[in-house]
C-alpha cells in the first residue's frame, strides 16, 4: 500500500470536541433554558452525535474482520484477463505451515515430488483460518519445492553437523492451491497451479490443472477442504 489507512483513534474524539463546542448565538439560544443551562434535548443531541461518531469506526472494522467478509486485497489471488493465476509476490514473507518430504532414496528413485515442500499462508488468511475453522475464500497456499543436498549415503541422505539425514538445498519449482468455491465448484472449490517444476525464475502466471494432474489426488487424501493439513496442524489448529 502506498498510503497508511490505519483509522484516527483520536479523530472522533476531535469531532465530538467540536459538536459539543458550538457556541453560535443563535443556537445557544435555542438549547439553553431560562437559567442559561443546557437543555436535556441539546445534551441528548450531543450525547448521540458523540457515540456515533466513536461507534461508527468500530463498526466498520467488526464488518470487515466478520465470519464470510472477503479477505484483504494483499492476500487474496490476482487473475488475468484469460483467467491465468499470477504468481503472488512475497510469499516467502508469509507464515510458513511446514515442510513434507518425500525423498527419492525411499521411493525407489521415483518421488513424484523429491523435494521439501515447503507449504507457505498469508497471515490474515491463517488467522482466519483459526478463528473459524474453515479457509476463507481467496486462502492462497503456496508450496515452493526445495532440492534435498546431495548425499553420500545409498538413500540419498547425507551427513551434518547434526547427523545423517536430509538437509534443504536450492529451490526447485512452485505449486499454488486457491480456495475459490464457485471458480472451481467441480474441483472442490480449490484450482491447482503448476509455475514450473525447475529452479526460479518461474513463470509469472499459470493455468489451473487439470483435474487429474492434482485436485483428483487432493480430493482422496486430504484431510481437510482439499488440504493436506494434518502436516501443518500445530500451526493451522494453535490458539
Amino acid at each position: 500500500m502506498d498510503h497508511d489507512t490505519t483509522p484516527d483513534r483520536a479523530a472522533p474524539a476531535r469531532a465530538c470536541a467540536h459538536v459539543a463546542g458550538r457556541t453560535s448565538a443563535d443556537r445557544a439560544a435555542r438549547h439553553r433554558d431560562a437559567r442559561g443551562a443546557p437543555t436535556r434535548k441539546a445534551s441528548r443531541c450531543v450525547t448521540v452525535a458523540c457515540l456515533l461518531l466513536l461507534l461508527s469506526p468500530l463498526g466498520a472494522a467488526a464488518g470487515d474482520d466478520a465470519p464470510g467478509a472477503p479477505l484483504p486485497a494483499s492476500a487474496v489471488p490476482r487473475w488475468t484477463a484469460a483467467g491465468e493465476l499470477v504468481l503472488p509476490e512475497n510469499h516467502r514473507h508469509w507464515v510458513f505451515l511446514g515442510s513434507p518430504l518425500t525423498p527419492n532414496g525411499l521411493n525407489g528413485g521415483q518421488a513424484g515430488f523429491p523435494e521439501f515442500h515447503n507449504v507457505y499462508i498469508h497471515p490474515e488468511a491463517l488467522r482466519r483460518y483459526q478463528r473459524d475453522g474453515a479457509f476463507a475464500e481467496g486462502t492462497i497456499l503456496v508450496k515452493e519445492l526445495q532440492l534435498t543436498r546431495p548425499g553420500d549415503g545409498a538413500d540419498g541422505s547425507g551427513v551434518e553437523a547434526s547427523g545423517r539425514g536430509y538437509f534443504p538445498g536450492t529451490p526447485n519449482g512452485i505449486d499454488i492451491a486457491v480456495k475459490d468455491s464457485a471458480r472451481f465448484a467441480a474441483t472442490g472449490g480449490w484450482g491447482f497451479f503448476n509455475f514450473g517444476h525447475h529452479a526460479p525464475p518461474y513463470a509469472a502466471t499459470a493455468a489451473a490443472a487439470p483435474a487429474a494432474a492434482c485436485a483428483d489426488c487432493h480430493a482422496a487424501n486430504a484431510t481437510k477442504e482439499m488440504v493436506f493439513s494434518k502436516f501443518y496442524a500445530p500451526i493451522l489448529d494453535a490458539e
